[in-house]
């Protein structure tokens, strides 16, 4: 059973068995965790395949998955090695991506004209990914149009890259003090850009760090995401300061980071660790890559939180927030109001600060953040304090734990806006509180 799926079963028996009470939810983890409860029927969380409809409905369908204006500009800044996918979805160039590819599609593969590129066993996750080049003047859209002829009972994907999620913006001025630290005990991961160690808010953190694309590389966007998670210093505290942090990059500055197959093999690396709670603040297509090794690591107990975005409330579901084994997470701002560029859907899980709030910024300085990126590192954050190891009981239990500190917000009841509801609102750190300033952008 999806974490979507038992959250809505038991947000609909809590709100029966306590009226007038405030709304409180659970979730749970897929593989039969809460099975005995009652199902409620909810809106579909991930894209329908196209090919699978009528012709007359497919057409409508293919223009609602088609790519965000922001990420369809990817492919044209990055020099030529990203191009386009069928509907814009920027992809590295070149590159087809098999999960588990048997010997009889291997072979029917090469016979064909395809070249290996190089292939990755993920133990962890016990997957193996095979990354193909198309033969020579067919294009990248025919090439896994090609493969899935030849081995229909194979998994084959563009190698899609995926964008941060949220913006840095220049800081408003607010009221309001920082709430009490909690945590800080266990271990939680990020996958996101690089984080720069020497700032002061997460300079005495204990933290791992490790780059998928080339050497691990210090970037605005995930140093923000860290501090949120794990930093502290003086009047700034993340959600769960003194937790050790397992940072993944998965850009280092490359043009074609952030790649499908650089995910999956970061979440390899969190299993490998032992690292039970990890934070994605990144936004892409559905990809079969990644979601394997999002099922998988799911599966060993692990507990994935993503931001659904900041492109609007009318964008298609954008992933890995929209599978079924990921919290999703959007952002309200200061007062508790979903900020308008938020996503929507039945993936949101959580609604946590997204805005009206202070994280590092560059330098040693803080800077005032906006977007679902930096509501889902609290989300992680407090998750974090609730589990000690990957353990498929223990995230359940860590998820039902937060979802009773919810605020119920919109309409009453778990929805497609705030999810089962508000959490984390006395973990923003107001911007003035440390002297925020300057702007940044993505």
């Amino acid at each position: 059973m999806s974490i979507r799926l038992l959250l809505s079963s038991i947000f609909g028996i809590l709100a029966i068995a306590a009226p007038g009470g405030p709304a409180v939810a659970q979730v749970g983890l897929p593989g039969g965790i809460g099975r005995g409860l009652p199902q409620t029927p909810r809106l579909p969380t991930l894209p329908v395949d196209p090919e699978s409809l009528p012709e007359a409905v497919r057409e409508g369908v293919q223009r609602g998955l088609e790519a965000p204006v922001r990420l369809r500009r990817l492919v044209g800044r990055s020099g030529g090695a990203l191009e386009a996918d069928p509907r814009g979805w920027p992809v590295v160039r070149g590159e087809v991506v098999a999960v588990d590819l048997s010997a009889e599609g291997r072979r029917r593969a090469l016979q064909a004209g395809f070249a290996v590129l190089r292939e990755e066993r993920l133990a962890a996750l016990d997957m193996a990914t095979t990354v193909l080049a198309p033969p020579r003047r067919m294009s990248l859209a025919r090439a896994v149009e090609r493969l899935r002829e030849l081995d229909p009972q194979g998994s084959y994907a563009f190698n899609h890259v995926h964008s941060p999620a949220g913006d840095l913006a220049a800081a408003d001025a607010a009221s309001g003090v920082p709430g009490a630290p909690q945590g800080g005990r266990g271990r939680i991961g990020l996958i996101d850009t690089g984080v720069d160690t020497r700032h002061p808010a997460v300079a005495e953190a204990r933290l791992v760090q490790r780059g998928f694309a080339g050497p691990a590389r210090a970037a605005p966007h995930g140093t923000a995401v860290a501090s949120l998670m794990i930093g502290r210093s003086g009047g700034f505290s993340g959600a769960a300061p003194g937790a050790e942090l397992y940072a993944a990059d998965v850009y280092g500055g490359a043009a074609a980071g952030g790649s499908s197959t650089g995910l999956a093999h970061a979440l390899a690396w969190m299993v490998e660790n032992g690292v039970p709670v990890v934070n994605v603040s990144l936004v892409g297509p559905r990809n079969a890559v990644v979601e394997a090794a999002v099922r998988r690591a799911s599966s060993r107990g692990v507990l994935i939180v993503a931001a659904v975005g900041n492109d609007g409330p009318s964008a298609p579901p954008l992933f890995p927030a929209a599978y079924p084994d990921v919290v999703g997470v959007t952002a309200v701002n200061g007062r508790g109001r979903v900020l308008p560029e938020a996503g929507r859907g039945s993936h949101v899980d959580f609604a946590a600060p997204g805005t009206d709030m202070a994280a590092a910024g560059p330098g040693e300085g803080y800077v005032t953040v906006r977007g679902s990126s930096f509501a889902a590192p609290l989300v992680a954050g407090l998750l974090s304090g609730r589990v000690a190891r990957p353990d498929r009981a223990g995230a359940e239990a860590a998820l039902a734990g937060l979802a009773r500190t919810a605020t119920d917000a919109g309409a009453p009841g778990r929805d497609p806006i705030y999810g089962a509801g508000v959490v984390a609102m006395e973990r923003r750190v107001e911007p003035r509180t440390v002297g925020a300033r300057g702007q940044l952008r993505r």
